[in-house]
């Protein structure tokens, strides 16, 4: 049996349940769907890419242009590797056992499965089946990637980059209602989104990669919320956790959903604070998020189910924050330093729990800052998950990724789509993760 680029072209679709995942090559050929456009507050990775619309893919010519503020070592980063054809022989495969396919398969990256679903009847099928799943589940994560979520005439688009794999896949995100939402952030394999069905506010979790979505029932008080979702694989369950309206409010109690329970419960209504909306961060059970008035951070205890106030003061002449949540308890403060931008620089501080005080480790190259953030007045979004944390420019069309173990930043290889009100965050693909 041969995959050659033929069969790639017919394997670009799926088969069985309608849904197809189109790598970024293939697509390269027939159309472009990665362009430049006005980013919104939540941005995405950014670049510019071109497509080709030709007979004969082998007499493709590629024009590489050089994009706006990288210099030769960014674009160095941004290359593709190129994947040979492989030859696989028809009747060892034929002859493998159920079992022993099965523990292969689910060691075959995410987004690579549904290529292998077109190859024959059987493999179709086995991929469907729960010994696949069980396989699936114990195996190593993939690793990290980027979802980036907009709409392209109210119609809802995805792309993930795989960081272990340097390459953009595209999902479809058809399945979903019409609804006016946006993303609020990704844990375990699933995606959380919320927004308004009419006149009322809605919330709905869903698996990219299986197409399965939900909505939660309705909270006990309609009324847009700041959310942030937490899956726990090893209880095989979830909770969203509604804490200030979405424009920082904190008259409104806190909620929270458990998967298990199938419901919403009332807690302790958060203590008299002026909050930095939109900035949280769950760590080690607990979420934190900026207050400005006093001056730190509350932290609310899912366990227990209580605010507490944090008097970690936040460093002098810090222009914006944001919170970002590593493994092991770890806690990063990221934001800009500096009045003038010639004088600005972006830092990193860990919150030392035993001192509650912020203690710097990190700071971005001059070289790095200087093509993300062009200007001082530009936005930009942090993000981050297991010790990875991902810049994105407003304006520039880059994100950059600096993984705090190892003190190694890297530009994001290939191109992404902007959009008006693109919004990304980190996701982890499983077709384990239960809606449910």
């Amino acid at each position: 049996m041969v995959l050659d680029s033929r069969s790639r072209d017919r394997t670009s679709s799926v088969s069985g349940s309608g849904f197809g995942l189109s790598h970024e090559e293939d697509e390269g050929r027939q159309l472009s769907y990665f362009g430049s456009g006005s980013g919104s507050r939540n941005t995405s990775p950014i670049g510019r890419g071109i497509g080709f619309r030709n007979s004969s893919p082998s007499r493709q010519k590629v024009i590489k242009t050089k994009p706006r503020g990288l210099d030769e070592e960014m674009i160095a980063t941004f290359a593709k590797a190129s994947h040979p054809d492989v030859y696989m022989e028809d009747n060892i495969w034929a002859m493998l056992p159920e079992d022993l396919l099965n523990e292969i398969l689910a060691r075959v990256p995410p987004f690579m499965i549904f290529r292998l679903r077109s190859v024959c009847k059987r493999w179709n099928s086995i991929l469907q089946d729960n010994g696949f799943l069980k396989f699936h589940s114990q195996v190593p994560s993939h690793g990290p990637c980027l979802l980036t979520f907009w709409k392209n005439l109210q119609t809802p688009q995805c792309s993930v980059f795989s960081l272990p794999l340097k390459q953009w896949y595209k999902i479809p995100f058809m399945f979903l209602p019409q609804w006016a939402f946006w993303l609020v952030g990704s844990s375990g394999g699933l995606v959380c989104f919320s927004g308004l069905d009419g006149l009322t506010f809605r919330t709905l979790i869903c698996n990219p990669l299986t197409q399965s979505w939900r909505p939660l029932p309705s909270m006990h008080y309609n009324q847009q919320r700041q959310l942030i979702m937490v899956v726990d694989r090893k209880k095989r369950s979830f909770k969203v956790i509604a804490a200030s309206d979405i424009y920082g409010d904190r008259s409104l109690p806190t909620e929270v959903y458990d998967s298990k329970l199938d419901s919403w419960s009332l807690h302790q209504t958060m203590p008299a604070v002026n909050l930095c909306s939109s900035k949280m961060a769950f760590c080690d059970s607990r979420l934190y998020m900026e207050t400005i008035s006093p001056l730190g951070l509350m932290m609310y205890q899912l366990d227990a189910g209580y605010w507490e106030h944090i008097p970690a003061k936040f460093p002098r002449s810090l222009l914006d924050g944001y919170l970002v949540a590593g493994t092991k308890k770890r806690l990063f403060l990221v934001g800009r330093i500096g009045l003038y931008s010639t004088l600005q620089s972006m830092r990193i501080w860990e919150l030392d729990h035993a001192k509650v005080i912020w203690i710097e480790i990190s700071r971005m190259p001059p070289r790095y800052f200087r093509a993300l953030l062009r200007l001082s007045a530009e936005r930009f979004e942090c993000f981050g998950q297991d010790n990875l944390i991902c810049f994105t420019s407003w304006n520039q069309g880059k994100g950059l990724i600096f993984d705090v173990d190892k003190k190694v930043w890297s530009w994001i290889a290939g191109c992404a789509l902007q959009t008006y009100n693109s919004q990304v965050c980190f996701y982890e693909p499983r077709f384990d993760a239960s809606i449910y």
